[in-house]
Formats: structure tokens, C-alpha cells, sequence
């Protein structure tokens, strides 16, 4: 089965990159360069940012939906991500050497399945959580630290 894995939108983080830094922590937000080419996962290219890369770390309401799964979490974006991850049976970059946590949500936002798999490994798994007729999509989260990685739906 097909699958697409896509990036967050940048627009709702591009002005975010103008405020001054008060403005910032006053969101729970901070800038940050990246110092090291992994570890600053940008979630909308799904890249690691390459070092001297200005980003922002923010928390993000990834799944919204007003039911127990609701959740947000700390995420990195990147002021120069480019374009938004949007590919179709290719795992970006920033899963492969990553343990990943798979959550299959059916279409009320409920939880259906789980599985922890190797990032570079994960597109068997992906296949088998769509197949079942009762999943709508599919989010991926870094294992070790429960960030929000991207969105996966059936292509």
C-alpha cells in the first residue's frame, strides 16, 4: 500500500522567526542555531538542520482533536526549511537512524495501534498500520524522546 509522509505548512512559523526573544519565551518558544548536523530535526523540510541553521524550538498541538489522545509536544522548525516534506512511498532523511514510534488514529482521533520500529525500517510497518481499514492516518514520533515527527496517510 502507497503512503505519504508529509512535513508541517511553514507559514504558520515564518513570523514567529521576527519576534525578538522575549516575545518568544512569552510563547514557550526559543531560537536556537544548530551546533551539531544531527539532533535539530526540522519538521517541515524532515531534515536535519545542517549546523548554523537558525531554528526555533516550539510546542506544537500535533494532534488537536478533543479526545484523550490530544496532544502537543516540542518541535523544531526551521527558518530556511525550504519546501515542505510531501513525498509518496520515501522516508525522509531524518527517520533513517532514528527509532520511531508509529500511532495509527482511526477517524473520531482514537488510537487504534502502536508500534516502535527502525526509522529506516518503518515503510513495512507504515504499509501494515494503513492496511487495516480502520486506520485514517498515521503520525510518527522520535521514540526516545516523544517529539512529533510527521503525518502519514495512504497515498
Amino acid at each position: 500500500m502507497s503512503f505519504r509522509i508529509t512535513g508541517l505548512a511553514p507559514e504558520p512559523f515564518q513570523p514567529l522567526f521576527a519576534l525578538p526573544e522575549p516575545d518568544l519565551l512569552a510563547l514557550g518558544a526559543q531560537r536556537c542555531i544548530a551546533d551539531a548536523p544531527r539532533g535539530y530535526p526540522c519538521r517541515i523540510s524532515l531534515c536535519d538542520a545542517a549546523p548554523g541553521t537558525e531554528l526555533l524550538l516550539v510546542n506544537f498541538e500535533h494532534q488537536p482533536a478533543p479526545t484523550p489522545y490530544r496532544a502537543r509536544h516540542a518541535i523544531f522548525v526551521g527558518r530556511a526549511a525550504g519546501s515542505r516534506f510531501d513525498r509518496i512511498d520515501e522516508l525522509p532523511d531524518m527517520f533513517h537512524g532514528r527509532l520511531l514510534a508509529l500511532r495509527a488514529f482511526d477517524r473520531d482521533h482514537l488510537m487504534t495501534e502502536a508500534a516502535v520500529v527502525a526509522g529506516s525500517d518503518a515503510a513495512e510497518t507504515i504499509e501494515t498500520l494503513l492496511a487495516d481499514p480502520s486506520t485514517a492516518y498515521l503520525h510518527a514520533h522520535f521514540a526516545a524522546r516523544g517529539c512529533y515527527a510527521a503525518r502519514i496517510d495512504r497515498a
